[in-house]
């Protein structure tokens, strides 16, 4: 798929995501939004990963340590072929469902339980340390969120990605600025982000992470990058895709009423309708 079409898909995944939360009345909505063009450009461009291969030892590897914008992940896994969209719509947050609220590891293309926030780079230090010591030819990435990176586990496994020269690692920053409780320089301030990991040994890489060319040349830089792990700083607007959500903190967990879903997708459906057209 070329980018442009990337593009396209993830503002249609976008449209899907958005009727799972409406549908079970719950989900983070806001960062499903910012990070769906992270997502579809890894598991459709640039990751070794597929329903084919998801029990392969030379996979790469995927944790959406942001467990909580599992809403996207599933679409994304979804749309991959990993399992049914319709089976998850219809079952997300229902109970007995294995659909939960936060990636499932009993579900086919899901690595490991996560949201828990601060653990998905620890995990994927050890993931990305076992390929070097097996001499495996698998890459290790991961998505945090910036509210995410208060947790001091999150400096440890920099810290030891550095020390391995861990450069089968990628890591991502879903740099959308807010969280929760407001913007993230306010609750905890992050910057300057880029020089916190550099000092940490890794090499550092700031893109436009609602740019399908940014994210491409991104995700090429960090597997050219020899000897050092590699962080993503994606850029992104929370709610990214409506003027009814975007850059708007209250959006991180909100479910649309009537009128917000409608003008929600109407703007999703403009949006894509543009790139198509482009």
């Amino acid at each position: 798929m070329t980018n442009r079409e990337l593009a396209a898909l993830a503002y249609e995944l976008r449209k899907k995501t958005v009727d799972v939360i409406v549908g079970a009345k719950t989900g983070h909505i806001g960062g499903d939004m910012s990070v769906m063009d992270t997502l579809v450009m890894l598991y459709f461009k640039h990751m070794n990963v597929s329903p084919e291969n998801k029990d392969d030892p030379n996979r790469d590897r995927f944790v959406l340590s942001k467990g909580h914008s599992v809403e996207s992940y599933y679409t994304v896994l979804a749309e991959k072929g990993f399992f049914d969209f319709e089976t998850y719509k219809n079952s997300f947050s229902r109970y007995g469902s294995e659909f939960i609220g936060h990636p499932h590891n009993t579900l086919p293309g899901v690595e490991m339980n996560s949201g828990s926030l601060g653990y998905g780079l620890p995990v994927c230090v050890g993931m990305a340390l076992a390929g070097k010591m097996d001499g495996a030819a698998y890459r290790v990435y991961t998505v945090m969120g910036d509210g995410e990176l208060a947790e001091g586990s999150v400096w440890e496994g920099a810290m030891a990605a550095g020390h391995y020269h861990l450069d089968n690692l990628c890591a991502v920053v879903d740099r959308n600025s807010l969280q929760i409780s407001g913007e993230t320089e306010d609750v905890m301030s992050h910057e300057p982000l880029a020089d916190r990991f550099a000092a940490f040994g890794w090499h550092v890489i700031e893109c436009d992470g609602n740019d399908m060319n940014s994210l491409d040349a991104a995700f090429t830089e960090a597997k050219e990058t020899r000897g050092q792990p590699s962080v993503v700083i994606a850029h992104t607007i929370k709610g990214r895709g409506s003027s009814v959500m975007e850059n708007q903190a209250p959006w991180h967990h909100k479910v649309p009423n009537a009128e917000e879903y409608a003008r929600i997708q109407a703007d999703l459906t403009s949006r894509k309708e543009a790139i198509e057209n482009a």
